[in-house]
């Protein structure tokens, strides 16, 4: 992997590690599926744009619309919508520990359908969940809102689901197209609920509005995009790797910019949820090798 790689598997972590501490502000200020599916709208319509310009065309395979349509709903508006509303309880830096465990759940599942890791993926799975179980420790029995955890851990596993149902159907190109387009699904599927449930007033204000754009084009279509050029240049297998950097900086961030505590629980499981992604990725490398 080259120096350009690296820099933009960085680049991907800290951008995607940094929507949880604005999605943390925009949901202080507004109601949450309502503030995520006006998100969703924008930034479907901007990829939609920025696709047609570079040649895109809504023309994909019957495996890309199942993608779109998957991705859409359990991606966008289960895992983020379910995370969106639990933030309004939780803090930033848990929902980043929860949502980094992806890559665990969707290890463990794969192994549970007939995909038996390797060693060092086993024990890659016992450090990540054993990281889990540290920080919940020390922070269930306090503060921490369990309704929102059990969203959470709902959000993450429906996405864990998408990811292997459809983990080989963006092949065929057409990538931010589909990106677009998926985002559209998700604002169309939360609208409906947010209509029928939420009836709070926006309360604006600058940081309220400096979170939703920065939510809406960073986290939303640029570290997108820049994941997307990764897996095209280094594989999806190399560029997940990258994924174990998420816990970190999603607390990090979280610590500067909100002023959560982090206890020495924290980042000891951190750190253990850190070195478990890592290992689990590292195995699918050698096992393909």
């Amino acid at each position: 992997m080259d120096i350009r790689s690296i820099f933009m598997g960085l680049a991907f972590a800290l951008m995607w590690s940094s929507a949880f501490t604005s999605a943390r502000v925009i949901v202080q200020y507004a109601p949450p599926m309502t503030s995520l599916a006006l998100r969703f709208l924008v930034s479907g319509i901007l990829g939609i744009a920025i696709a047609y310009a570079m040649g895109q065309r809504i023309k994909l395979s019957r495996a890309q619309w199942k993608a779109t349509f998957i991705f859409g709903v359990c991606q966008n508006a289960l895992y983020l919508g379910l995370f969106f509303v639990a933030m309004q309880t939780i803090e930033a830096s848990l929902a980043a520990i929860l949502a980094a465990t992806m890559p665990l759940i969707v290890a463990l599942f794969g192994w549970v359908l007939g995909d038996r890791p390797r060693p060092l993926g086993v024990l890659g799975l016992l450090l990540g969940f054993g990281g889990v179980a540290i920080i919940m420790g020390g922070r269930i029995g306090g503060e921490v809102d369990v309704n929102g955890l059990i969203l959470c851990a709902i959000g993450v596993t429906a996405l864990a689901i998408a990811t292997l149902s459809v983990r080989n159907a963006s092949s065929g190109g057409n990538v931010l197209m589909i990106v677009g387009l998926q985002m559209l699904v998700g604002a169309a599927v939360l609208s409906v609920p947010a209509a029928i449930l939420e009836s709070g007033p926006i309360i604006w204000s600058w940081q309220l509005i400096v979170a939703f754009f920065y939510t809406t084009l960073v986290p939303g279509l640029l570290a997108t995009l820049v994941w997307f050029l990764l897996v095209q240049r280094v594989g999806a297998v190399k560029a997940a790797t990258f994924h174990f950097l998420n816990p970190f900086f999603g607390v990090v961030i979280a610590a500067v910019l909100l002023g959560e505590a982090l206890g020495i629980a924290d980042v000891i499981g951190v750190a253990i949820i850190a070195a478990g992604i890592l290992a689990v990725q590292l195995s699918k490398q050698k096992k393909l090798a």
